[in-house]
């Protein structure tokens, strides 16, 4: 199993760099970035903490297929694995649907949209030429003039039965948000397929110690996303050891990666620290 840290989206900007040098000293795997309507650019912040790092792989989770012509979106991705080869994951989704209607850009069909984006990226990234007269998206002859040598993965940010179907044929892994436990995940596992290679990202809110910490707001937030009653929500809380079997029991429902995100926006770090010594 992998494991990665999110910075979460309401920490300040500037405290990307200190956080994702930190994480770098540490023995976790991955720094993930959002890109969330009105927070802050994915794709900037991945290019920062990538320049600002040298071992972590950096994922963004997830750019809205929505916000970003694929042609676009293959350049920048196919720029930062030029640049930092072999330390990117990409994660691509709907968007949040009634965001995307807010800034006039909600496609007719999200699910051809989502699988037009992934397989055209996927191939100019390759290197290939590109040609697509799709539902959503549309491509004449287009290529990358810089492809990349070591070729990214793309993966699905979904959650529904035919996204979760789709990741598994278009993507090359699929990311699911926080909240999910074991059992849900092994369910959603079963409906992705794609393969022994599909990597599975679950995201899980992470709070070691009291309960003050914990922000209702967004734990009801959360729960309401995804349907579910806010005290089912499955989170990696409790003592250091309680968050690390929560931890393990992801990773044998069939995660690969878990990225963990601290609740605690005051020293998010102290909690990655108590969760990797319980590890």
């Amino acid at each position: 199993m992998r494991l990665g840290v999110m910075f979460d989206r309401d920490l300040p900007p500037e405290r990307l760099v200190p956080f994702a040098q930190a994480l770098d000293r540490t023995s976790v795997d991955d720094l993930w970035v959002v890109e969330d309507l009105g927070w802050t650019g994915g794709l900037t912040s991945a290019a920062t903490a990538l320049a600002a790092t040298s071992r972590l792989r950096v994922g963004v989770g997830i750019t809205p297929a929505p916000l970003r012509n694929p042609m676009l979106l293959a350049m920048e991705l196919g720029n930062l694995a030029r640049l930092h080869p072999g330390r990117l994951a990409a994660g691509v989704g709907h968007g949040v649907s009634e965001w995307m209607a807010q800034v006039g850009a909600a496609p007719a069909s999200p699910l051809a949209l989502l699988g037009e984006t992934i397989t055209a990226v996927r191939a100019l990234l390759r290197g290939e030429r590109v040609t697509l007269e799709g539902r959503e998206v549309r491509l004449d002859g287009v290529s990358l003039v810089h492809p990349p040598s070591v070729v990214p993965p793309v993966l699905a940010g979904v959650k529904g039965p035919r996204s979760l179907a789709l990741s598994g044929r278009v993507a090359e892994g699929t990311i699911l948000p926080e909240g999910i436990g074991p059992d849900r995940l092994a369910a959603m596992r079963g409906l992705i397929g794609g393969g022994d290679g599909h990597e599975v990202v679950v995201f899980t809110f992470l709070g070691v110690g009291d309960a003050h910490t914990v922000d209702r707001a967004l734990i009801e937030g959360q729960a309401a996303f995804l349907g579910v009653a806010p005290e089912d929500l499955a989170m990696a809380t409790g003592t250091a050891g309680q968050a690390a079997a929560r931890i393990k029991a992801l990773a044998a429902a069939g995660a690969d990666t878990v990225v963990v995100r601290p609740l605690d926006r005051v020293d998010p770090l102290a909690h990655v620290e108590a969760l990797l010594a319980a590890l």
